[in-house]
């Protein structure tokens, strides 16, 4: 049996299973809210982006502007007209919170901060972030600057699933430059060997936030609180939701990505069968214990007729757990099948029609 969640001393807060999205813990997580430096994570993002594409280097050299230089709040301490890599940078925003870290990537990828806030937002309609909305790239006060936990839990998802290769600096627990030495604000990387990240966020408006995900045997879990009232306690209801959903859940691994479900008769083809399955590997997330309940159905409403190409939706697969749909996922075919010739198709006509008279 799984009991009530705890209360969380949070204007809003979530708590998501990694692999799957699902939602273990909410509530108002789509309330929109000021995010403070939470924001930074989609700066971050946008920068591991075009490194995965090339068009961003680790040792590319950004220049410090006047304005990236002079920026208020929570500072790594460039300095004007000076050169820094941007992976001084990126640590300088992910581990130190700098604006004026984050103010000369913005500027350095988009020329300006205001045509990388355009870019911010277009990133978090492609992700799908519906209560989000970017003034800036660091995070400070503005009245059209916002968003919510469960947009900011989609961004970390995205950040982990798809930029592996930058995720291990979000758990760096320190940075130094320029000969100052400034601790990671996530408390819990102290407190918990298995939280890896993300970002905190602080300001008066705001309250303190924090996004952290952590990994556990085989299930990830990220966790996202807006508006708590300190540094403290942002760490320690964040331990209250990790918590809570470690000791009552669990991930079970049940298809591989391009597992073959099931094989159907295609008509008219120029093979026979289709095999059909997941583009996608399917996990669920479950109560403790409760593996052995789970039941799979799978339905097929596309017409068995060629031609079929690969990876066109066929069904669904509908995982339940009770009386409950936990997941349901695209069924899609494993392999394509091309139009058969006149006398394939003449043959397979007469038999479907001998089998309906059957």
């Amino acid at each position: 049996m799984v009991p009530a969640a705890p209360d969380i001393a949070a204007k809003s807060y979530i708590l998501m299973e990694a692999t799957t999205g699902q939602i273990l813990v909410a509530s108002n997580e789509h309330e929109r809210l000021p995010p403070a430096s939470l924001t930074k994570l989609m700066t971050a993002y946008i920068a591991e982006s075009e490194m995965d594409r090339g068009r961003l280097k680790p040792n590319d050299l950004v220049n410090i502007s006047v304005n990236a230089w002079k920026t208020g709040g929570s500072r790594m301490f460039v300095r004007e007209g000076t050169q820094v890599p941007v992976m001084d940078l990126m640590r300088g925003i992910v581990i130190q919170s700098g604006n004026d870290a984050t103010v000369a990537m913005a500027e350095h990828i988009a020329g300006s901060e205001d045509a990388f806030a355009d870019l911010m937002n277009q990133m978090a309609q492609r992700l799908g972030m519906k209560d989000t909305h970017f003034m800036n790239p660091t995070g400070l006060p503005h009245p059209n600057h916002y968003s919510s936990a469960y947009d900011m839990a989609i961004l970390a998802r995205d950040i982990i699933q798809n930029y592996p290769d930058h995720y291990a600096l979000y758990a760096e627990k320190e940075f130094t430059y320029n000969n100052i030495r400034q601790p990671n604000r996530n408390l819990l990387l102290d407190r918990d060997p298995s939280v890896d990240g993300l970002k905190t966020g602080h300001t008066d408006e705001a309250g303190y936030c924090l996004v952290a995900s952590a990994k556990r045997d085989n299930t990830r879990l990220i966790g996202v609180e807006f508006g708590t009232d300190s540094i403290q306690a942002r760490a320690q209801e964040m331990q209250k939701l990790l918590a809570y959903g470690y000791r009552y859940y669990e991930t079970q691994h049940l298809y591989d990505a391009k597992q073959s479900l099931q094989s159907l008769r295609i008509w008219g083809g120029d093979v026979d069968q289709l095999s059909v399955g997941l583009a996608t590997p399917l996990n669920v997330v479950i109560p403790r214990g409760q593996g052995a309940n789970l039941q799979a159905s799978l339905e097929v409403n596309h017409a068995l007729e060629a031609p079929i190409a690969e990876g066109e939706q066929m069904g669904t697969v509908s995982i339940k757990l009770g009386d409950q749909v936990v997941r349901q996922v695209p069924l899609v075919a494993l392999n394509k099948v091309e139009e058969g010739g006149f006398f394939k198709r003449m043959s397979d006509s007469v038999i479907r029609k001998v089998q309906g008279w059957l």
